[in-house]
């Protein structure tokens, strides 16, 4: 396929959306003739990928059509959708760009543009912008979710993206899911990684201090009681620049805390506060940058109130926005930036730095286009030999789609609708429940559903599914929990995942409600109202507390798709939704809107 380069002139030509000098200054900067020419500027280039989750190969990937913010986060990024987004970031419906940073037409512009990402040509990426700017000049950073999402990442426990960062070149990276292995696993495959891995909010319990495990481990800090390194400094263009990791704060909570056992996680805003300032104070940086994987929401919150922070580089959340987000604080102006997820777009900052002091900068996250970037042939080489083990499960065609299928929103996806069905048949239950992950590609009508695609969605180190009998009130539970989680007014008491997915139950949701009083009108798809203390037979998978007894969700998926040959769902159980009408982060949603 070919593409005129007259459709991706302009394409992130977004200096003037954000900035530290007057907008008409910023506006001055002339737009690239070429969707990869990203022009010099200044002496210093941070290049920021995140959220990956293990995406060696090029994938298709919807946007999201709902991610609705409450409170302070109404009708501000990342909470914008569609059209309203292109509008507010000023990008032209209907092209590339358009294609990139939302769902519109997304079958047909998937088609025409083809897939997005891979490390071969994510590398071929790099590597053309690290040449233009030469040697000391630039750094590679990767805000985790890295070594999770795959099926090999999941046999080789993570390691084969440790190889593929190395090739890539990542100097510093930061993690949520690679906490998923078990903590030994972690430790190795850290000790593989070239680059450095950073987290200041994660510390040794108090009681496993005296006899830690880890204690010969480079970034243990005993007096401190710091599991990692918290920071780095390191020289570019000139600059002294110092990067400290912000890994998931809620990880033993999201995810199963039996397998990291010794280390606590948090926000830490007062502990950061303490880093920027002894950084500041005996590092004498010239740019301080938070590598993130809070969520974008948190990183807003933190940039109002953590002050000395120049860039915070996020992730977690999966946002993918063309600009970053200028917040005040008491000390000055912190940049916020979030770059998708996939492996579909690198970020690319440059920042006039002098004299201790980050003067200007142009940003954009240009998106990964796997027809316009050839594969680099050392990094395709690795690829295709990591995965020929595999191949043969991987490529095995278990079914056809018949319309998109696709994860990301805040309520079902129809990949989630094919999970949820697959449950409740496989094992005979009348509900199923199904994790919000936000992570999992997209397929295109008429594509086979390959085992591949379905590791993709499913692919974790707690897999198990269960099915059991739950009373009414206990399902209204979950999902209220859940919906706090994700419509909470504080960022704070947010996790960063989607809804709980749900097959053969329907629901009225309000997301501007309260704690308990955001779920009403619980049926079955009969129409037969939940009842609190009557019991129902539920199957669900990826438990957090401890090991469910079934088998892995991937085997009762690829079973249900090989009976059904053909995909086209008959019913998306997405909720009616309350007192959402008027929200720029929901457009053409599939259930009602009854306010």
């Amino acid at each position: 396929m070919s593409i005129s380069r007259r459709e991706f002139v302009r394409l992130m030509g977004l200096a003037g959306a954000a900035g530290m000098l007057p907008r008409s200054v910023l506006a001055q900067a002339k737009q690239p003739s070429d969707l990869y020419e990203v022009p010099k500027f200044g002496n210093v280039t941070l290049l920021h990928m995140t959220d990956c989750h293990a995406q060696l190969n090029p994938i298709y990937f919807r946007e999201p059509n709902v991610n609705i913010g409450v409170g302070p986060a109404f009708g501000k990024a990342p909470h914008l959708v569609g059209k309203t987004l292109l509008e507010h970031f000023g990008i032209a419906p209907g092209g590339i760009e358009a294609h990139a940073f939302s769902y519109l037409r997304f079958p047909e512009a998937a088609e025409r543009y083809g897939a997005v990402g891979g490390f071969a040509h994510l590398k071929t990426l790099v590597e053309r912008i690290r040449a233009d700017r030469g040697d000391g000049n630039s750094l590679l950073l990767d805000g985790g979710d890295t070594w999770q999402g795959s099926g090999t990442a999941y046999w080789t426990r993570g390691m084969d993206m440790v190889g593929a960062c190395n090739r890539l070149g990542v100097d510093v990276m930061t993690g949520h899911w690679e906490f998923t292995y078990l903590d030994e696993e972690v430790i190795k495959n850290i000790g593989a990684f070239n680059g450095d891995f950073v987290a200041q909010n994660v510390k040794v319990r108090e009681e496993a201090l005296f006899d830690y495990k880890f204690a010969d481990f480079g970034g243990f800090q005993e007096d401190a009681g710091l599991a990692f390194n918290p920071y780095t400094i390191k020289e570019v263009g000139g600059a002294r620049v110092a990067v400290i990791g912000q890994a998931f704060p809620y990880t033993p909570i999201a995810n199963p805390q039996r397998f990291i056992p010794d280390w606590t996680f948090g926000i830490q805003d007062a502990r950061m506060q303490e880093f920027v300032d002894k950084v500041r104070a005996e590092e004498e940086p010239d740019l301080v940058v938070v590598l993130s994987h809070n969520g974008m929401d948190v990183d807003l919150k933190m940039a109002g109130q953590v002050t000395g922070i120049d860039v915070i580089f996020g992730g977690h959340t999966h946002d993918g926005m063309p600009a970053p987000t200028i917040v005040e604080n008491a000390s000055g102006k912190t940049l916020v930036t979030n770059a998708g997820s996939n492996g579909k777009f690198l970020g690319v900052m440059d920042l006039d730095v002098k004299d201790g002091k980050l003067r200007d900068y142009r940003y954009r996250l240009l998106p990964v286009f796997s027809n316009l970037l050839p594969a680099d042939a050392d990094m395709a080489k690795y690829i295709e030999e990591t995965r020929a083990p595999y191949l043969d499960k991987l490529t095995e065609e278990l079914a056809t789609a018949e319309e998109v299928l696709y994860r990301r929103g805040n309520f079902n996806g129809t990949f989630d609708q094919v999970i949820c069905d697959a449950l409740r048949k496989v094992n005979d239950a009348q509900i199923s429940l199904s994790p919000g992950f936000r992570w999992g590609t997209s397929v295109l009508p008429g594509q086979p559903i390959t085992m591949d695609n379905v590791m993709d969605q499913t692919c974790i180190t707690y897999p198990e599914t269960y099915r059991r009998e739950m009373k009414g009130s206990e399902i209204k539970a979950i999902l209220e929990d859940v919906c706090d989680n994700l419509f909470n007014p504080d960022p704070y008491i947010q996790q960063g995942g989607d809804m709980v997915r749900v097959g053969g139950l329907d629901y009225v949701c309000d997301p501007a409600g309260g704690m308990g009083g955001r779920i009403t009108e619980m049926q079955l798809d009969d129409g037969t109202k939940i009842e609190a203390d009557k019991t129902y037979i539920v199957s669900g998978w990826a438990t957090v507390g401890s090991q469910a007894p079934g088998e892995p969700i991937w085997e009762t998926v690829a079973t249900y798709l090989r009976d059904v040959k053909t995909v086209k769902l008959d019913k998306l159980n997405t909720p009616k939704l309350k007192n959402v009408k008027g929200n720029p982060g929901i457009a053409d949603y599939a259930g009602e809107i009854l306010s």
